[in-house]
């Protein structure tokens, strides 16, 4: 196998390329295109200005508004719900190649000590038959509770009950409502030739290698087999064994000017020579953004650090409890700490940090503060108001 050298810049590019942050995110929308391009989209609970879910694809499209994604699960049903490295929604015609996590994580549900409910296979299927009898329900619905110590992320029985069925695909999310999510038999939500498509898993597996290895742009093994999480170490390597006639290998000129070694589709070439520069629109992403979440590939390409520290005691962090990265055109520039309060109509600026060797010009400020206000727009919010000194403008 030859080995393509490709620079930071083109490594760069073509990641924000892949990933649907190199244009300008404005133009007609289509949402169900949007996450089939992404592969997927996490859904997180917190609304510190709005959930992340929101926030991602309002990021790829500007156009994007809240109740959007709501409407692709109860009139559209393009999309449904599941586990890759956490809770995400899918693209509805993925389901068929689903059919190995539903197995994968219905054994681990059942292994789990966390998953492990005092409830009899009785109780059991009581739950579901009620779910049969009345339509959707939440987990609000049921009443048993937490036995012993009330811990942090502890779930009453019913809870672990009906999450082990929605991992192990006997239950689906049919929809939510203010975030909570209602539980329904399978067969209601799925529609039949998605269900009952053959299953072969060695075509499974490479399937999501291959489409995890587009949507990377390029990736280790590790990579590929973390983009889902739906396989194990093993599998990713035997794919790439299997496969290295039709792969590319790269080396890419890090942020630190080391290099570190990669493998692209055959095609990577084709892919290099259309790359535009990207917009010089300056972006405010989301924490849990897939630029994001994956701190080494976000270290290795563009040098900046990041960590979320939602968790941490406020003594610790080193930063903030929400910390928003700034994006422009193919460089962080900065982080920015942000509360949107819809009591008020406020979005609130705590605190700002430009990255070392960044001078902050006047351009740069005009920019953060026409994206903010657009930000604002997303959540309802028309005021920008700061808590904190903006960064010393440059000319």
């Amino acid at each position: 196998m030859t080995t393509l050298r490709i620079s930071n810049r083109q490594a760069r590019w073509l990641w924000l390329d892949a990933q649907g942050l190199s244009g300008t995110p404005t133009g007609p929308l289509d949402l169900t295109e949007v996450i089939r391009k992404l592969g997927f989209v996490q859904l997180d609970t917190i609304q510190n200005v709005v959930r992340a879910h929101h926030h991602i694809l309002w990021s790829r499209n500007q156009n994007y508004r809240e109740p959007m994604l709501g409407k692709l699960y109860m009139g559209q049903r393009t999309v449904f719900e599941h586990f890759t490295h956490d809770a995400s929604v899918i693209p509805i015609e993925f389901y068929p190649k689903w059919s190995r996590q539903f197995r994968r994580l219905g054994e681990r549900t059942s292994r789990s000590d966390w998953y492990k409910h005092p409830l009899n296979q009785k109780e059991v299927v009581a739950i579901k038959q009620r779910i049969a009898d009345e339509g959707p329900l939440s987990t609000h619905a049921f009443d048993t509770k937490i036995e012993g110590k009330k811990e942090m992320w502890a779930r009453p029985p019913h809870k672990k009950a009906l999450d082990h069925m929605w991992y192990a695909g006997e239950l689906s999310t049919s929809h939510r409502e203010n975030f909570v999510k209602f539980y329904d038999l399978t067969e209601r939500v799925i529609p039949s030739r998605l269900r009952d498509s053959d299953s072969d898993d060695a075509l499974d597996i490479d399937w999501l290698c291959r489409n995890a290895l587009d949507r990377l742009g390029f990736g280790s093994q590790g990579d590929v087999q973390r983009f889902w999480a739906a396989m194990d170490a093993k599998e990713a390597k035997f794919w790439v064994e299997s496969n290295k006639k039709n792969l590319v290998s790269l080396s890419i000129d890090a942020s630190d000017r080391r290099t570190f070694e990669v493998y692209a589709h055959d095609d990577i070439e084709q892919r290099l020579a259309r790359l535009k520069k990207p917009s010089s629109r300056l972006r405010i992403l989301n924490p849990f953004d897939p630029v994001i979440r994956d701190r080494d590939r976000l270290q290795r390409l563009f040098g900046f650090e990041y960590r979320n520290e939602m968790f941490v005691p406020p003594a610790k962090r080193k930063w903030g409890y929400y910390v928003y990265p700034l994006l422009e055109a193919d460089r962080f520039v900065g982080r920015v700490e942000l509360k949107g309060d819809r009591n008020t109509g406020q979005l609130i600026v705590h605190n700002i940090w430009q990255e070392p060797k960044v001078r902050w010009s006047r351009k740069r400020q005009e920019k953060l503060e026409a994206e903010l206000q657009r930000f604002g727009r997303l959540a309802g919010l028309h005021k920008t108001v700061w808590n904190c000194a903006i960064p010393t403008l440059h000319a």
